[in-house]
């Protein structure tokens, strides 16, 4: 039972945006003080604690196993009284500018594959160009055989969108969804974000 209150629950503000990652003994301590309610992906219902305990648990679904009954895991819970976004910023990786440009040629549009892409410098390191945000995208080896050490306007080259610090959300915080009834709440299948113990 200790591995299933370790899962991770999905918490959203009461605006329903994903803003945290929290172990599932967490949200349920959230939902019973009535400071959150459950979320079911399924109908997008709510439920506060008493409602929550009388649910069934689905064909395959996991539950935790009380003296009395059967109680579902909880898998999204939405806060009632918080509605700010944190603020956090996104780590410069080459995980991460991978997800900012999604795995896309930032020359050509195509979606070749991350095994067939490469970092390229707008402004080649050649020329002082650094390593930045604003200076790296996604390449094809095609397209940046074709730029190589030379400026975009040498090359009649251009980008298809201007290169920018991604802003933070909880998603940058995970390799992937967990879960797969979070895609419903979160915009962006990658992320990355601390679990609170």
């Amino acid at each position: 039972m200790t591995k299933i209150l370790q899962r991770p629950t999905l918490i959203l503000n009461r605006l329903w945006q994903a803003v945290h990652v929290a172990p599932v003994a967490r949200a349920i301590a959230l939902v019973f003080r009535g400071q959150a309610r459950f979320v079911d992906p399924e109908d997008f219902q709510v439920f506060e604690w008493d409602d929550w305990v009388r649910l069934a648990p689905r064909d395959g679904e996991s539950f935790i196993q009380t003296p009395r009954q059967k109680v579902r895991v909880p898998e999204v819970a939405v806060l009632a009284g918080y509605d700010r976004q944190p603020r956090g910023t996104v780590t410069f990786s080459r995980r991460n500018l991978f997800r900012r440009d999604q795995f896309t040629c930032q020359y050509c549009g195509r979606k070749p594959g991350s095994s067939e892409l490469t970092i390229d410098h707008i402004v080649p390191r050649s020329r002082g160009g650094t390593s930045t945000w604003e200076n790296c995208v996604l390449a094809c080896f095609e397209c940046n055989s074709r730029k190589a050490d030379r400026s975009l306007s040498e090359v009649r080259l251009t980008l298809r969108s201007t290169p920018r610090r991604p802003q933070w959300k909880p998603i940058y915080a995970r390799e992937e969804l967990p879960m797969a009834s979070w895609a419903k709440f979160v915009s962006e299948a990658y992320w990355t974000v601390t679990m609170e113990e």
